[in-house]
């Protein structure tokens, strides 16, 4: 018990003495504190200047609470080490200190967490000093591990590998999926496939002319991942068709588009490879094969029609279909 009493006294004791210590210091930095010089305006410059000064501060504290995590009770830091820059000029060594910190902040805020971003859920994970350490040695060319060529040409081979690594973890089964997708729909009735892969089912047949790859089509269309999720559509973008180079699309699309003459509705069935493929694209994960209705309205500028490519079109359908049929 005596043990106990005694550690207690210890530190009540020394609480004391750290408090009167505390506030000694306190009162040392309060009195080391400069005098504020009063400001005097003594005529319409000076007046304008100092207006100017007072005015281009609208909206910083809020910038450097949201953006630096800032807040009033470091402002004192944050005027002085202002100052310092100020008052320092254009000295090598200012240009040098400001730069660093700039570099610095967007290296830890943007770069590192990018590239950290980048490793998640790879075999690899990016560690924060040996990045920060890499960095500086480069500044000083210390080549004791890498080159600079050699670092360079090491980090982006490990992001191929350890991306591929990465999406055969996460998104694998949707190519899996989407393979089985298109096998079974491959033996539905009225299905096409392609030697490119992509699959297709006429819905209505039109009569028009058939675009080029440098035409400006317009369409209507609505797009589904193979479990039915919509993920885009025309109507999402109001009522009329949409318009664009039948060559500025997926590949997919581009193939169907060059086939289709105009006034047909075509549901294309199209695979990862001639979709987006390892792209991640927001509802669209990567590997994902993708349906879609497409109704080709109209080819821009009004051409005449031109049967003679309606009717090309037409027996290359036909042609396709038996050659599938017999596949």
């Amino acid at each position: 018990m005596k043990k106990v009493v005694l550690l207690a006294l210890a530190v009540v004791a020394s609480a004391s003495f750290c408090t009167v210590d505390a506030k000694k210091k306190k009162k040392e930095v309060k009195e080391e504190q400069p005098a504020v010089v009063p400001v005097e305006l003594k005529n319409g410059s000076d007046s304008v200047s100092y207006a100017a000064g007072m005015a281009v501060t609208n909206g910083l504290m809020t910038f450097l609470k949201q953006q630096h995590g800032i807040d009033s009770t470091s402002i004192g830091t944050f005027i002085k080490a202002f100052e310092e820059t100020v008052n320092a000029g254009d000295s090598p060594e200012a240009k040098a200190r400001i730069a660093g910190a700039d570099i610095a902040n967007q290296v830890s805020n943007r770069m590192l967490p990018g590239i950290s971003g980048d490793f998640k859920d790879s075999p690899d994970t990016i560690v924060a000093d040996l990045f920060y350490r890499g960095f500086i040695d480069a500044m000083k060319q210390d080549s004791t591990h890498f080159s600079q060529g050699a670092a360079e040409e090491f980090f982006r081979m490990k992001q191929d590998v350890d991306k591929k690594a990465k999406d055969e973890k996460l998104y694998g089964a949707n190519r899996e999926a989407g393979i089985q997708f298109l096998k079974e729909n491959a033996q539905k009735e009225g299905v096409i496939t392609t030697a490119s892969g992509l699959q297709y089912k006429v819905l209505v047949q039109g009569d028009g002319q058939v675009p080029q790859k440098t035409d400006k089509v317009q369409v209507h269309y609505e797009g589904r991942l193979i479990d039915g999720t919509v993920f885009d559509a025309s109507k999402k973008h109001g009522s009329e068709p949409l318009e664009f180079r039948a060559d500025q699309v997926i590949p997919g699309w581009t193939e169907a588009l060059t086939m289709m003459p105009v006034g047909s509705k075509w549901q294309l069935f199209i695979p990862q490879e001639l979709a987006y493929g390892e792209r991640n694209t927001g509802n669209i994960k990567p590997y994902s094969a993708l349906i879609f209705d497409v109704e080709l309205v109209g080819i821009a500028g009004d051409k005449p029609a031109e049967p003679a490519k309606a009717e090309t079109a037409k027996t290359a359908a036909k042609t396709t279909k038996k050659t599938a049929r017999k596949k």
